[in-house]
């Protein structure tokens, strides 16, 4: 099972990062959370610091785990995701392997064709669930 990590991205306006796969990626076009493989000796946020570093060119500080779900897809290979948290980071985002990356409103969430793997996340964040003030 490959371990996943992603982060719901927070600005101040309550708007989230989404990020849609390129064409030559697997599931093209589809959207998704910022994130990827956790790499062998690497624990969940440290995983989660460098992958957004990779893709956005950002320095993030990753809160806590707000969701945890594992999926099967149809060609058989399975994902264990884990959703943190950011609400802060520094530097100016950066699309570096993205067909696209967007600030949508929760509520727009269900509009965009997203993984199969997120789709719980999807429908829990667009309803206003998880983002709760602590």
């Amino acid at each position: 099972m490959k371990q996943v990590v992603a982060a719901v991205i927070v600005r101040d306006d309550g708007k989230l990062l989404i990020c849609q796969r390129t064409r030559n990626q697997a599931l093209p076009l589809k959207w998704e959370f910022p994130g990827g493989k956790i790499e062998e000796g690497e624990q969940p946020g440290q995983a989660l610091r460098r992958e957004l570093q990779e893709e956005l060119g950002i320095t993030a500080s990753i809160e806590h785990q707000i969701a945890r779900s594992s999926h099967s897809y149809k060609d058989g290979h399975t994902v264990e995701l884990r959703f943190f948290l950011v609400r802060q980071f520094s530097g100016e985002i950066e699309n570096r392997i993205f067909e696209d990356v967007r600030w949508v409103q929760p509520g727009e969430l269900a509009s965009y064709d997203f993984l199969d793997a997120d789709r719980e996340l999807v429908e829990e964040l667009a309803t206003g669930k998880l983002l709760q003030p602590h």
